[in-house]
């Protein structure tokens, strides 16, 4: 169920993704900086202690040659750069590719696969993986490939001082060649899935708390629209009133002095009205904390009445007639509201008809379940559903030249809705002779974490339920 650009602060919220995406590959040049003296001191130390702590016949001066490339690149990048400088996407692979180069080149001098440090070709095609784009990373990781098995047929053998030339079995060598080779590419591809979910979930989460907030700015700007529009009625009133018996004064030539002070008078205390709004806290403005649950939901359903779908609302099987029916007391939250918006706009989109929304009491929890005569969720998502960037609105919508859904509508809804000790419940209704098909979402609350003073207005067992079986748990009043 996708979050659906409906206003200018979607539309940012879309351009923040976007952006999102492009900056995740903004490496630090300083970040790989430090990297590298990291390898450049490892390959240096044990280039030393083959030669002269192990007796092994290393071309000393061809590697140290080729070491100090790394530390003239080192050294020159980081004269030439900013140290939080940012490397391109093009810049970055190019640096990869250096280090990958300069590995290889040095694994070749040193025995080739059969040095143990061959190993170290995870390191790049890891690091390009979790950080460049697709084709980026998959460029390192052939190249990375590519080494390793040209390795294989071209390097200069070790030799020992004493034991002379360094020969492993060549069944080894080949088993290691692959093993190496398997091993860069599944933990490549490992990492970018993991650096891809990640990625995903930090960007819906920010998209979690900018839709949190961008609920929080409105319901209090609202509520300081309303509380001034009460506050300044009265000054404001004897202001116009004064000026009408003014306008009658200036025409008879007799202006009172008393009329004007008054109208200064209450000038000032329209101001000192608005200086006191200003300085009350936001959650003090929030003069509904509470609310009956059903206009609540009706509050949250708003903005889909006129769609053209059908809403109808049912207390505990039993068909809503009036909004003076009573339900129970519940908390006046916007991020509640925002994520019941989102779940009643998902079941509008793709019901036929109706969509019903049911409240549902027991002693123990209380339930929201809104469900739609739609065709139901696609079984091939419904074990992502929840996830961020899961939608199916690109080619439904995008055929028929409407929004395409970024995927992010029903994560949102039910972050916001878990952060407030809800449980979601994603189901397919099963079509049957008394039910109807349709997707259903359940949002369940214990009553003792939701209304600890127990404050609901009407008690479950007053009321007649009428429960219809649906799918593998009853569906009150859906019928």
């Amino acid at each position: 169920m996708p979050y659906t650009p409906q206003s200018a602060e979607d539309a940012a919220l879309g351009e923040h993704f976007a952006l999102g995406m492009r900056q995740r590959h903004w490496l630090r040049a300083r970040t790989l900086q430090n990297l590298r003296w990291i390898a450049i001191s490892g390959q240096l130390l044990t280039i030393l202690l083959a030669r002269y702590g192990l007796g092994y016949d290393v071309p000393v001066a061809a590697c140290l040659a080729v070491i100090l490339a790394s530390v003239w690149f080192n050294v020159i990048t980081r004269m030439t750069m900013a140290p939080n400088a940012r490397l391109s996407e093009r810049t970055a692979l190019l640096w990869m590719l250096f280090d990958l180069g300069q590995l290889g080149v040095l694994l070749g001098l040193t025995g080739g696969l059969s040095n143990p440090f061959a190993l170290l070709f995870l390191a790049p095609a890891t690091v390009a993986a979790a950080a460049l784009n697709r084709v980026s990373a998959r460029i390192v990781v052939g190249i990375a490939l590519l080494s390793i098995f040209g390795l294989e047929f071209t390097h200069i053998p070790l030799t020992h001082e004493t034991d002379g030339l360094l020969k492993l079995p060549d069944d080894y060598l080949l088993g290691f060649g692959c093993a190496l080779i398997i091993g860069v590419g599944f933990i490549a591809i490992y990492v970018r899935r993991v650096a891809d979910e990640a990625f995903g979930m930090s960007q819906a989460l920010a998209a979690t708390q900018l839709a949190l907030a961008r609920e929080q700015r409105l319901s209090a700007l609202g509520t300081m629209a309303a509380a001034a529009a009460h506050e300044l009625g009265s000054p404001l009133a004897t202001i116009a009133l004064t000026a009408r018996e003014m306008e009658r004064d200036l025409e008879r030539g007799a202006l009172d002095g008393q009329d004007l002070a008054l109208i200064r008078e209450q000038t000032t205390r329209c101001r000192d009205i608005l200086a006191q709004l200003g300085r009350i806290r936001r959650e003090d403005m929030e003069h509904i904390r509470t609310a009956p649950l059903l206009s609540v939901l009706e509050e949250a359903a708003g903005p889909h009445e006129d769609t053209g779908k059908r809403i109808e609302y049912f207390i505990d099987g039993e068909i809503v007639a009036g909004k003076d029916t009573p339900s129970p007391t519940f908390p006046r939250r916007p991020e509640i509201i925002h994520a019941l918006r989102n779940i009643i706009q998902n079941a509008v989109d793709f019901a036929r008809t109706t969509v019903w929304i049911e409240i549902i009491e027991t002693e123990e929890h209380l339930s929201i379940r809104v469900q739609d005569d739609g065709p139901g969720f696609p079984s091939d998502l419904m074990n992502r559903l929840g996830d961020p960037y899961v939608t199916t609105r690109r080619g439904k919508r995008g055929r028929e030249g409407g929004y395409e859904g970024m995927g992010l509508g029903l994560f949102i809804a039910k972050t916001l809705l878990e952060r407030r000790d809800a449980t979601i419940i994603l189901t397919n209704q099963r079509p049957s002779p008394v039910t109807l098909p349709g997707a259903m979402v359940e949002i369940r609350w214990k009553r003792a974490s939701l209304m600890p003073q127990g404050d609901a207005t009407t008690a479950p067992e007053q009321r007649d339920r009428r429960t219809i079986l649906t799918g593998n748990e009853p569906v009150q009043g859906l019928s």
